[in-house]
């Protein structure tokens, strides 16, 4: 009997595995869209510092992230519990969110002249040379601007995980919701610390010096990946 109950055990055990697996496939396919949005996001706001404190700054935002979903996470759960009938309006909540955002980039790619563009590009540039600026103080701006991204789309992508357990019990509720947090921010932080760093990968295989046919070809992928950067 004891053997039989430790079976019964192991099987539902490993019944409620698989939900979390499937669950969790599902959520992430849904969250996608809000991942390459957050992915671009975080790179656009961690660009424009030194390149020796691009990596630790992504670093402070990656730490930043995961506090957001400390908070976030628990009163998702909590929303589901008490009052799961918020869930629906609050994806739709997202939705709009969503398409005004769109709506920006799309009005901003069309209607923002390049003079602008190049002007605000000069701008910066000019202030980061400067010798007088406080660096410490830059970075922190950039730190607190890319968090306060990161919370708007991890309550977006947390939400709609937590839409596509709604029916489920409270444990893959956990589960599915705790591990697409964990996942999510580990993937974008990890692509986002890749992208910043396009450009020096593409610098230092620009100046390889070897004048064979291997060393002109990474010279062609440098300056196809610094084309890539921006």
């Amino acid at each position: 009997m004891a053997g039989t109950s430790l079976l019964a055990l192991l099987d539902d055990i490993a019944t409620v595995l698989d939900d979390v697996a499937v669950l969790t496939k599902v959520a992430a396919k849904k969250t996608a869209g809000v991942l390459g949005d957050d992915l671009a996001l975080n790179a656009d706001q961690v660009s424009g510092v030194r390149a020796e404190r691009e990596l630790p700054v992504v670093w402070a935002v990656a730490k930043g992230s995961l506090k957001n979903k400390l908070i976030l996470v628990p009163v998702a759960l909590t929303i589901s519990a008490l009052a799961s009938w918020a869930i629906t309006p609050l994806l739709m909540v997202g939705g709009a969110y969503l398409c005004f955002e769109g709506f920006e980039k799309l009005a901003h790619k069309f209607f923002r002249s390049t003079a602008e563009d190049q002007a605000e590009h000069a701008e910066k540039i000019l202030a980061l040379s400067d010798p007088n600026i406080d660096l410490v103080a830059f970075e922190q701006e950039k730190i607190k601007g890319a968090i306060r991204t990161d919370f708007i789309l991890s309550a977006e992508i947390i939400v709609i995980a937590l839409g596509t357990v709604q029916g489920a019990a409270m444990f893959t509720q956990i589960a599915v919701v705790a591990g697409i947090a964990l996942l999510m921010t580990i993937g974008v932080y990890a692509v986002v610390a890749g992208i910043v760093k396009l450009d020096d990968a593409g610098l230092h295989l620009v100046k390889v010096g070897a004048a064979n046919l291997w060393g002109s070809c990474r010279r062609v992928l440098g300056k196809g990946l610094l084309r890539l950067a921006p």
